[in-house]
């Protein structure tokens, strides 16, 4: 290692003084050590003195600031969205605002780091925001920043009378502790049985995690073991406490963005039949960072160890180590998977992430809607919706009528949004070789055909695809009046997954066959 940082500096110093162009010192060190440490695995980071207050949210949940989301889109840093209760709610800034200055300075020219690091600061410290809105007046705020906690429980409430529901979005400080606070909540209410809503969560803290599964376990149970290349990186974490529910039925919902934490939560629950797992296979990260303090305030993230939940298998789906050729990591392959067993003797894997008990097939959405969603005019559309109309119907009962998707069309008029798809790159790769084979070059006409076809399906699109745009609309605007809890509760009525759980929850005895395999 001495030689090796040895070289390093000699080449870092003779760089610096000599290269012909004039050299960024720090960058040139940044671009370095992110290569070195991409070539280990993604989570795996150098975290400069500048970036350590965001690494701090991320592991918190918590920030001085106004509680906005913003994004910068077209050279604009537009409001996605708002904490509820936050200093911005409450001094009259709105989704669609575009912030224009922070403190009299411009954010024209600023990344989104920048814009966001004048936005945050001490809480109790005065700010002042210019925005402009709906693009023609302009409002400034004068407001006071406040701690903002990013909520880990983005929504809860009491299903059919019964069946109590929360959607856990992130597991950050105390997460497991509002877990607790909701389900003895929904319990009062009537509450007889219990669904865990973890899709999209990336996970965050291992103890959070730990404490979660505590909730339903008896004391002593023992919940995940870490693995690492040093002693003090392998621990047992066990159920410390007391349960508040050994008994409540319970089902899980996971997909292919629930990871880390959120397996650790399914994955423990699965191994002790605690629960029934339904939705889609999971991410597949069973990899353990921690923080490293390094000099001059910055810090390393770095992976540690594996994970092993109680069955004794390893969900970490991507080998790191083990590369192909092109660099990628390389996922392991079903025939190297190794059989494991839960508490009732079912069969469960390693290797690729939680598998569900019962898989839903993930819905699908045209390219057109995703393309259209994704060019930012059904967002700048739900603002003017907004401003049209001082209120909607509440969340689980709005719905956008015909006329209303005809004012749309009609506003849409000559606006365009680039509009690729699978099938036309696959067209015009199909295309260009046919015309380089003179076996095939006959196929251009109707390739050509079919081009005209597809053309055609996307120049109708607006109706082709209405139902789903409908549903895209119909989000955007709900966040407008009742912010993002609104669109939870909206989502609900349609979401086929959380049906699937309500009926298994109801019917007791597929519940307990289900868990018996």
């Amino acid at each position: 290692m001495a030689k090796n940082l040895e070289i390093f500096a000699s080449l870092y110093s003779e760089i610096n003084k000599y290269y012909v162009d004039e050299v960024n010192p720090n960058t040139l060190l940044r671009t370095g050590v992110d290569a070195m440490l991409e070539n280990l695995d993604p989570y795996t980071v150098y975290i400069p003195e500048d970036d350590i207050e965001d690494f701090r949210t991320n592991a918190t949940g918590e920030y001085g600031g106004l509680g906005i989301q913003s994004n910068r889109i077209d050279e604009k840093h537009i409001v996605l969205n708002l904490y509820e209760n936050s200093p911005a709610m409450k001094a009259g800034i709105k989704i669609g605002d575009v912030i224009t200055e922070v403190d009299g300075v411009p954010l024209a020219n600023l990344t989104d780091e920048q814009a966001g690091k004048l936005m945050k600061g001490q809480s109790g410290s005065d700010i002042q925001v210019k925005v402009l809105r709906n693009e023609k007046e302009t409002f400034s705020f004068t407001t006071t920043r406040q701690k903002i906690v990013i909520p880990n429980i983005s929504y809860s409430t009491l299903l059919n009378g019964k069946t109590g529901y929360l959607r856990l979005s992130e597991f950050t400080k105390d997460a497991a502790d509002d877990v607790k606070n909701t389900v003895l909540g929904l319990k009062e209410q009537g509450a007889t049985s219990l669904i865990i809503d973890l899709r999209e969560n990336p996970g965050g803290l291992l103890n959070e995690a730990v404490d979660i599964c505590n909730l339903f376990l008896p004391k002593g149970s023992k919940i995940v073991d870490t693995k690492g290349k040093i002693q003090a990186q392998s621990h047992s974490y066990l159920a410390n406490s007391e349960p508040i529910d050994l008994n409540i039925p319970i089902a899980v919902v996971v997909n292919k963005g629930s990871a880390s934490a959120s397996e650790i939560v399914s994955g423990v629950l699965q191994d002790y039949d605690r629960g029934v797992i339904i939705g889609q296979k999971s991410y597949g990260k069973g990899l353990v960072q921690v923080s490293r303090k390094l000099s001059f305030n910055s810090q390393l993230k770095v992976t540690t160890a594996k994970y092993y939940i109680p069955s004794g298998r390893c969900i970490q789906a991507l080998d790191y180590a083990t590369r192909n050729a092109d660099g990628t990591a390389i996922k392991m392959a079903d025939s190297l998977k190794t059989q494991f067993r839960t508490t009732n003797n079912r069969i469960v894997y390693d290797g690729d992430g939680i598998d569900p008990d019962l898989f839903i097939e993930p819905k699908s959405m045209s390219s057109y809607a995703r393309n259209l969603s994704r060019s930012g005019l059904i967002f700048d559309y739900a603002t003017t919706y907004y401003y049209n109309h001082d209120s909607i119907a509440s969340p689980s009962e709005f719905k956008l009528s015909d006329e209303e998707y005809s004012e749309f069309v009609e506003w849409m008029g000559s606006r365009s949004f680039d509009n690729p798809s699978q099938v036309e790159n696959t067209l015009e790769l199909i295309k260009e070789a046919a015309n380089q084979d003179k076996v095939y070059n006959k196929l251009v006409s109707e390739i050509d055909d079919i081009t005209s076809s597809v053309e055609k399906i996307k120049s109708n699109g607006l109706e082709t695809f209405q139902t789903d745009i409908k549903e895209l609309l119909k989000r955007q605007i709900i966040l407008r009046y009742y912010y993002t809890s609104g669109q939870v509760e909206a989502a609900l009525n349609k979401d086929e997954e959380i049906q699937v759980a309500l009926d298994i929850l109801a019917n007791q005895e597929e519940y307990i066959a289900k868990l018996k395999g």
